[in-house]
């Protein structure tokens, strides 16, 4: 019998053939608490008045249109089913679009994937979570025609590194069977010691679709805090005639931005404010690490930003204690033509996303 509170709850998801068709769920995730999904429907109210008749009359309101949203977090993992996929990939292809299908095999069971921006027309998920009554019944909630409007990366000192996704859905099914979970037994976590690489500087060139970065510079700055956010307008509101009250496929319609925040000391002027005072542009790479994928390939995950400007963020003396400062950064296009806006790598033992 599952217990009757959250600790039976669970989450799978799957990407859809069809936009917002709806299809079994089989790719599962440990999530951290609140989950934000809900159904959210658009209740509107006659107006008409009636002789003696004060209250709004139950008779006279109607369902005029049907939305899915809200947020949902997890913790980054290294892997996913070696076989089957179900790791970070899947979610980084949804979160950007990324055009990836299949991981590249690099030596002895490490296999490399790289995610860029792209198109998200014709991208999307079917999201199931199990809700757990009081009575131990695992209630299904399932929604389709899922994209993400939004992410949030963070990694904090002493924290594991966490994922935060804002969904945009079409319609919730309640009468979708429970989709039985499985959890990769091996999956680690990656956290803020193993952020084994942290540059600015240096020239970011992409070949073969991949993007580097040569002649970087350590960053010497005590930096305590890392949070990269991506917001993609989305036309979420494209309902019609004959599509009984339930959205279409949702259009980016607007630029996308992403931008972030370092948390740290003030170490050298010369490091981060004078970009800030500048206004020049330069690359940022950070990498977290851990163990062996194989062929004595670390388990990756790498954020390369080819053109970041640090906008604000200057010190502030808030007592004896070290001078900090909070640095507020935004990505760009470097105009390079072949360098993407992020790139976002794992390398892992997933064959599948």
């Amino acid at each position: 019998m599952p217990y009757g509170s959250g600790l039976s709850a669970q989450l799978g998801l799957k990407t859809e053939s069809t936009v917002g068709t709806e299809i079994v769920v089989d790719k599962f995730y440990e999530f951290l608490p609140p989950e934000s999904i809900a159904y959210v429907p658009t209740y509107t109210d006659s107006a008409g008045l009636r002789a003696g008749q004060a209250f709004k009359r139950g008779s006279r309101t109607a369902i005029t249109a049907h939305d899915v949203n809200g947020d949902w977090t997890l913790e980054h993992a290294d892997r996913g089913i070696i076989a089957t996929g179900g790791g970070m990939g899947l979610i980084w292809k949804h979160a950007l679009g990324s055009p990836i299908t299949v991981p590249t095999l690099i030596a002895s069971g490490a296999y490399k994937q790289i995610h860029v921006p792209g198109p998200r027309t014709g991208l999307s998920q079917t999201i199931q979570v199990g809700r757990p009554q009081t009575d131990g019944v695992v209630k299904a909630h399932t929604y389709r025609g899922v994209k993400y409007t939004g992410w949030e990366f963070t990694c904090n000192d002493g924290e594991l590194a966490t994922l935060k996704l804002s969904v945009d859905g079409w319609q919730e099914a309640t009468a979708t069977a429970l989709a039985v979970a499985a959890f990769p037994s091996a999956a680690q976590i990656f956290g803020f010691a193993d952020a084994s690489n942290f540059k600015l500087g240096g020239t970011a060139t992409t070949s073969a679709g991949e993007t580097t970065v040569a002649s970087g510079v350590a960053v010497a700055t005590v930096v305590t805090g890392l949070t990269i956010t991506a917001q993609t307008p989305l036309a979420a509101g494209r309902r019609g005639l004959g599509n009984a009250g339930v959205k279409r496929e949702q259009i980016e319609n607007g630029i996308p931005v992403i931008s972030g925040k370092l948390a740290g000391e003030y170490t050298s002027q010369s490091e981060f404010y004078s970009l800030i005072k500048s206004g020049a542009s330069t690359v940022m790479q950070i990498d977290f690490t851990h163990g062996d994928a194989g062929g004595s390939n670390p388990f990756l995950l790498s954020f390369i930003l080819p053109a970041v400007k640090f906008k604000e963020g200057g010190p502030q003396v808030g007592g004896p204690d070290i001078v900090g400062q909070d640095i507020n950064f935004e990505a760009y296009d470097d105009s390079s033509g072949t360098n993407p806006v992020i790139q976002v790598k794992l390398v892992s033992t997933d064959q599948q996303l």
